[in-house]
């Protein structure tokens, strides 16, 4: 790496960041796709001439992970001596380097003076790319070739002359031909600016200064990952998600992520995960890499650029054959929502309990955010006689995870989207023959704890104009609580799903009559599972769902009650709710502090009445805390060794060993965390009990013939 003068590195790095942005601007620009102009289910970036990864945008970055890969694919499929100023290439292979089909890839590879220099990347979820139904999410695909399009780097454009046929061809492969039309040309003209403001950089700048300026950015962010892994812990930091129903049959699917962290190195392992599901749930190894960085570079670096680097010292593991990596032809279409979606939940619960363990990264600690992407849309003929279709992205509305020291924000998405959009309402009825009858926030979904878990919103639909339409329902997270609580908050709300079909909706808006829920109607109501999928939907049929509040942080009942009075004031939980999870007694709009503090101890001797004994019990109390870790697990001193602690001041388990083994455990009916919580058969829920003090620990959703976790593996005692 040649050397650059700091100075014109800043304005350098600044301006290849000016220039992402750019891409961006110039693609929604352009688009009149509404999952790019509306919502923000896409990705740009810029690249080294090798397909490193030089910058990223604040889209969904786990579009950006796999793309690295695609462009490390097309140098194997056309060697760099045969590429041309205006080449671009088209890619959707997700057994190459794509998420999923959905995903098209548009690249291309920018010069200046004859030579390869970088390469522009971009990415966006398509609405319709062929496969068995509507939408290209294929519940009932028994391999890939039942699903999109499916393509490793194919030319749209050979230096400059777009090859038509090869782009009729592409469009002639969805049911949504214009939508795919506009995002494509968004993609080749974010390339071009991208070609053009290369150049200009590189002529004032050179050639050699400006990818010396790229290299060192990745560096930059290499050594800075490398320092912040330096100061956690080494040791082994586990966690486990679950998600449900294949698009064949209702099984369970477990991800498992065991991160092994030695110094300045990284080792993330999937292989205890689930073998690979007969349905379009699976992710293969390049939707693993999505989501991991999506989960880790929100997490780790947030405040380190996105680059390449931050991967340099991270290794990923996962088993062919699993549902992390599904072997060929596997179905794997609904990857991103599925798989790959529980990946990142799990593996930014490990993240926080590896954070938690270091006494510096406390502020940093965070409960799991909007644990499912619960996808509705909708397709077919509008009132005008042609064909539409939409992919809502309403489902984003899921509640933020709650921090150590802080509530979740609601309604505040995917963290691995860290500048979210979802469409107005009047967006979706005027691009579609729909009528909302509420989009809302929805009370008692916040994950409790003494910081709560963000609120998940609500919305609820008809088909409107038309006589029948189309709907493509499927989600994981109805029977899972996916969006985990830590250190003894609770989890988040499940989804919920219900359809009231055949409706008096039409005769109450006759009558001048508005409704704005199903509980509202007259019609045959259906609680909905997790994959029902294609769907008729006539004018009167009514689709109610509510999405995953984010998961709370430490006990509830250590929840200042003051705060609970103001959550209940605010609509966030009801005065029952407030009562029976958080154990707060309202007087009118005053807490009842006797009542509250009565009840609340009357709880935790209830907990520690139904719970089993400590496998290890300890009779020693800890002589003296020195860091906590989340809620009121803490370290502590016990004959000169560190030793795992209730904040009561109660020993549990040498650091050295399980601090499950130390602590009660009871078996919890998900009414008694959440009022919206529903388990799946094969699942249970577990509370984690000081066998002093009755405080929750962690609440924890397991298979019921799993051991207790063993999830902090410390490697060395100070």
């Amino acid at each position: 790496m040649s050397t650059i003068d700091p100075i014109a590195f800043e304005v350098i790095r600044h301006k290849l960041m000016a220039i992402t942005e750019e891409q961006r601007i110039a693609f929604q620009s352009i688009s009149g796709s509404p999952v790019v102009t509306e919502a923000s289910d896409y990705y740009t970036g810029l690249f080294l001439a090798d397909g490193t990864i030089a910058t990223m945008g604040y889209k969904v970055a786990t579009q950006g992970g796999p793309m690295t890969l695609a462009i490390k694919m097309l140098l194997e499929l056309f060697p760099e001596e045969t590429l041309k100023p205006g080449d671009v290439f088209l890619s959707s292979d997700p057994y190459r380097a794509a998420v999923h089909q959905n995903d098209i890839q548009i690249l291309q590879p920018l010069f200046h003076d004859g030579a390869l220099v970088a390469w522009a990347g971009f990415g966006a979820h398509e609405v319709d790319v062929g496969g068995m139904d509507f939408a290209s999410w294929c519940p009932k695909a028994k391999d890939v070739y039942q699903e999109g399009i499916r393509v490793a780097g194919l030319k749209l454009s050979d230096a400059g002359v777009v090859r038509e046929d090869v782009w009729r061809f592409v469009l002639s492969l969805s049911r949504l031909p214009q939508l795919l039309d506009l995002d494509m040309r968004g993609m080749v003209a974010a390339g071009h600016v991208s070609q053009k403001r290369m150049s200009e950089l590189m002529s004032r700048y050179g050639v050699e200064g400006v990818q010396s300026a790229m290299e060192q950015m990745i560096a930059f962010s290499e050594r800075k990952m490398r320092e912040r892994l330096r100061a956690l812990p080494d040791g082994c930091f586990e966690a486990v998600d679950f998600l449900e129903h294949d698009g064949h049959e209702n099984r369970l699917y477990r991800i498992s992520v065991k991160l092994t962290k030695t110094g300045d190195q990284l080792m993330i392992d999937f292989s205890d995960s689930s073998d690979q599901a007969p349905g379009f749930v699976n992710a293969t190894r390049a939707g693993l890499r999505g989501a991991v960085v999506g989960g880790m570079f929100p997490s780790l670096a947030f405040d380190i650029p996105w680059n390449e680097g931050l991967l340099r010292p991270v290794e990923i593991i996962a088993r062919h054959g699993s549902i992390c990596d599904a072997k060929f032809p596997a179905p794997v279409g609904a990857a991103t929502v599925e798989a790959v979606w529980v990946a990142k939940n799990a593996l930014s619960a490990a993240l926080s309990k590896m954070k938690a363990c270091a006494p510096d990264l406390q502020d940093e600690v965070q409960a799991v955010s909007c644990g499912t992407m619960a996808t509705v849309n909708m397709g077919g003929t509008d009132q005008y006689g042609h064909r539409y279709g939409i992919h809502f992205m309403d489902p984003m509305m899921s509640g933020f995870g709650a921090y150590n020291g802080d509530d979740g924000y609601d309604v505040g998405g995917s963290y691995s989207t860290p500048i979210p959009n979802v469409a107005n309402v009047e967006s979706n009825e005027f691009l579609s023959p729909m009528l909302y009858l509420h989009r809302r926030l929805a009370i008692d979904t916040a994950g409790a704890g003494t910081w709560r878990g963000g609120m998940a919103g609500s919305m609820a639909f008809t088909a409107h104009g038309v006589k029948e339409t189309e709907a493509l329902i499927m989600t994981h997270g109805l029977e899972v609580p996916n969006s985990a609580g830590l250190f003894g908050g609770y989890p988040g709300s499940c989804v919920k799903q219900t359809l009231c079909a055949g409706s008096d909706l039409l005769k109450l808006h006759a009558n001048g009559d508005m409704p704005t829920r199903i509980e509202d109607l007259f019609g045959d109501r259906v609680e909905m599972g997790p994959k029902p999928g294609l769907m008729p939907l006539h004018p009167g049929d009514v689709f109610q769902t509510s999405w995953q509040g984010g998961g709370g942080f430490g006990d509830p009942l250590d929840r200042d009650p003051d705060h609970v009075r103001d959550d209940v004031d605010l609509g966030r939980y009801s005065p029952a709710f407030a009562q029976a999870i958080y154990g707060v007694v309202l007087d009118g709009d005053r807490v009842n502090q006797a009542s509250t503090l009565a009840t609340r101890a009357a709880m935790k001797a209830d907990r520690l009445k139904a719970a089993s004994a400590p496998s290890a019990p300890q009779k020693a109390r800890a002589e003296a805390f020195e860091q906590p870790i989340g809620g009121a697990l803490r370290f502590g001193r016990l004959n000169a060794k560190r030793w795992f602690a209730c904040a009561c001041g109660q020993a549990l388990a040498p650091d050295s060993g399980n601090w499950r083994d130390g602590v009660a455990c009871r078996k919890v009916e998900p009414a008694q965390i959440n009022t919206s919580i529903v388990l799946h058969a094969e699942l249970e829920m577990r509370q984690y009990l000081c066998p002093s003090c009755g405080s929750s620990l962690s609440v924890d959703v397991l298979q019921k013939d799993a051991p207790h976790p063993h999830d902090i593996k410390l490697h060395a005692s100070p």
